[in-house]
């Protein structure tokens, strides 16, 4: 019923009214760190819950949604993405209000975005977070995690819309959290998420973030279009040494290359399409697979059809 084939608007026209808006053919490649991929069919950015919950209790029953954050660990193939595609950028998602060691944030909260409030409040706990790009919701989603943390720590509940458009406080427990990974429905949309702190000096806070900040630069690729780790470690290996071992760390597909400085990362060079990385990706995990027997995991996530 719905494809990238209809004309401007006709989807729309089967969408409810909302108080947020749609947008037609969103190029997808402004919103993600690769800087490749086709277009949403419509983009909806909702005013807030309530707008969200209307949405999904009154779209067309076989309507394909998916939703997308700061786009740090996301591949949009070249053909888009059918269907509506869900952003939480407005001012209600990305609120942070602060309770008795707990913060709560709208999922469209920056990661980023936590430095200077637990800077100017003395808090701690949440160092590793700041140091991950993207959207706090995108962090539960794949359970982010580094420096020996992971998101599933200090995280305490989330408020979710499901897919009938119902409001819910989920705790965090519910959620089963893993390696890089969570089983909750994927009509699921978090709206909002409250995290442990614990109070700090903010010249402690300063010091860790500047450590962590020091060994990304050092040791992963910066200020270049790249999507973060490609690959999740087996377990008790890591992907990088099984990448470099099996032959592929000066692999390239047309604009697409492996990193100099961390063979699990994958580099846009300015004029590669998602084809190309994708193929890049997929020829690491045949190649690791024929070298050593074990095959790789995406860790990136893919979305949309092939062009």
């Amino acid at each position: 019923m719905f494809g990238l084939g209809h004309k401007k608007n006709e989807l729309v026209k089967l969408l409810p009214e909302v108080r947020g808006r749609y947008v037609c053919d969103e190029p997808l490649a402004k919103h993600t760190w690769f800087g490749v991929g086709g277009p949403a069919e419509v983009m909806f950015y909702p005013e807030d819950d309530k707008d969200l919950e209307w949405f999904m209790r009154t779209k067309p029953y076989n309507l394909p949604i998916c939703v997308i954050g700061g786009g740090s660990n996301l591949l949009v193939r070249d053909g888009g993405v059918p269907g509506v595609v869900v952003k939480l950028d407005s001012k209600y998602y990305r609120r942070i209000e602060l309770g008795d060691g707990v913060i709560t944030c709208g999922a469209g909260v920056r990661n980023g975005e936590l430095k200077k409030v637990m800077l100017e409040n003395g808090l701690g706990g949440l160092e590793f977070l700041v140091s991950i790009p993207g959207h706090l919701g995108g962090s539960i989603k794949t359970n982010a995690g580094c420096f020996g943390k992971e998101t599933k720590d200090v995280l305490l509940k989330v408020t979710i819309v499901n897919g009938e458009g119902e409001l819910r406080e989920v705790p965090a427990e519910e959620l089963t959290l893993g390696y890089r990974s969570s089983c909750f429905p994927d009509d699921w949309i978090i709206t909002s998420l409250t995290l442990r702190t614990e109070p700090q000096d903010p010249g402690k806070t300063k010091e860790i973030m500047a450590e962590q900040k020091a060994y990304r630069e050092k040791s992963q690729p910066h200020n270049v279009r790249t999507a973060g780790s490609t690959f999740k470690n087996p377990e008790g290996l890591r992907a990088w040494e099984l990448i470099k071992k099996s032959g592929c760390a000066d692999l390239r597909v047309n604009g697409a290359k492996v990193s100099e400085k961390h063979c699990n990362f994958l580099v846009n060079t300015g004029k590669a399409t998602a084809h190309d990385l994708e193929t890049l990706g997929e020829t690491i995990v045949q190649k690791v697979k024929e070298h050593t027997s074990i095959t790789l995991e995406w860790e990136v996530k893919r979305l949309g059809i092939h062009k």
